[in-house]
């Protein structure tokens, strides 16, 4: 099986532009790529997940990926998917989001001399002359067709700012930026950014006329990913300050039977003989594929060390006989106690499994939490300092989340 069609088997493929061109590029390890990631956190999430798997796959066929870094469109932000404008952030701010998503890059794809590049985007965009990208970029665009973009018609009723209608200029831009400075000839991104990423291509067309047909190259990674990324309690990040280990186990650990065949082919690098052998798993036999996806992800992001020992936790709490000592834990100091002891609902909120106490308050009420095996019925409960002595407290929220606190 060629690379390009084990993309398409692993259905990480949804839409392109010159399907034999593409196959035989990627196949031949010809093509250099690029993705785009606006640095709008300090980390990436799960939600990147996808794009970054995919480069490392591309990767390890031969071909080039550019990371680009969105430092430029940052300051402007992508109205696609968004109901409302996104907040602007400092230079300063996006300069420190962009340093560590190098570092989480580092562990999928490799970088150097004639390997993967990190770009930003900043550093061409932010010297634009306005009037000169009006003439020579603005000018290659409709308004009437960049209007019936979908990423602009869903903002139409709300309000759509002037600053944002230019971002698709501005990503178009940057295809044509890096084809010229690095010989990119295509692009990957996701559903919703389809509009955008043919603007890229137009632009190329109609700037470079003699070149055109190389650059009608255009690939568009399946959408899955824009799903991925969120839960009840906010975002699963990469970064294990922000998600542990073990609570990124557990999100993989809890995807739903009819996604964790698909999170298998196309987050994993498992061969798809062995993933297709699953499709026949019934009943128990997911838990099984669920437990060897999570593992296979922690494992890609955390390292496989960590993996195991968030497999040990798991196991511990929902089977038995597992290590306790990799369960989350927070240790709390004699500041966090108050006349030497902690209500429940502040507890909840400084082990992190609520965001504030009116949360906390609504969790308790509606009979979610467990403490040392027993429901928790009034949100005036206090713990002492001797109850959080020891081994301290098990907590238990809902039924899948487990939380210990004890004193330091």
């Amino acid at each position: 099986m060629t690379c390009y069609e084990e993309l398409k088997a692993r259905g990480l493929i949804a839409q392109v532009t010159n399907e034999e061109e593409i196959s035989n590029m990627i196949n031949q390890g010809k093509a250099v790529f690029y993705i785009g990631f606006d640095p709008t956190a300090d980390s990436l999430h799960v939600g990147h997940f996808m794009a970054l798997c995919l480069m490392k796959r591309l990767q390890m066929a031969g071909n080039r990926p550019i990371a680009l870094i969105g430092g430029g469109t940052a300051m402007i932000g992508d109205p696609s998917g968004r109901t409302d404008m996104r907040s602007m952030m400092t230079r300063e701010t996006i300069q420190h989001n962009c340093d560590c998503f190098k570092v989480q890059m580092e562990r999928f794809i490799e970088f150097g001399e004639g390997k993967a590049m990190m770009v930003n985007n900043a550093d061409w965009l932010l010297d634009l002359n306005y009037v000169d990208v009006l003439r020579e970029v603005g000018a290659c665009f409709s308004v009437n067709n960049m209007l019936r973009a979908e990423c602009y018609k869903q903002r139409m009723e709300k309000g759509l700012s002037f600053l944002e209608f230019n971002y698709m200029i501005m990503q178009s831009y940057d295809f044509y930026y890096l084809y010229q400075k690095y010989g990119c000839n295509m692009q990957f991104g996701g559903n919703d950014q389809w509009s955008n990423m043919l603007g890229g291509t137009e632009l190329i067309r109609r700037k470079l006329e003699k070149d055109a047909h190389a650059m009608t190259i255009t690939l568009l990674l399946n959408s899955e990913g824009k799903k991925m990324g969120k839960t009840a309690s906010g975002a699963v990040w990469l970064d294990p300050n922000k998600t542990s280990p073990y609570d990124f186990y557990q999100y993989w650990r809890n995807v739903g039977d009819d996604d964790v065949l698909k999170c298998l082919r196309m987050l994993t690098f498992l061969p798809l003989e062995q993933i297709d052998e699953m499709d026949k798993w019934e009943g128990s036999q997911l838990n099984r594929a669920k437990e060897i996806l999570a593992f296979e992800l922690t494992k890609l992001v955390h390292g496989e060390e960590e993996a195991a020992k968030a497999e040990q936790a798991a196991k511990a709490l929902f089977v038995g006989g597992g290590d306790m000592s990799n369960v989350p834990a927070t240790d709390l100091t004699a500041d966090d106690l108050t006349d030497g002891a902690v209500g429940v609902l502040d507890l909840l909120v400084k082990c992190g499994l609520a965001p504030s106490k009116k949360e906390a308050r609504r969790l308790v009420e509606q009979g979610g939490v467990e403490i040392n095996g027993e429901k928790v019925t009034a949100p005036t409960t206090t713990y002492t300092a001797d109850d959080l002595a020891g081994d301290g407290l098990m907590i238990k929220k809902g039924k899948k989340v487990f939380h210990k606190a004890k004193l330091a």
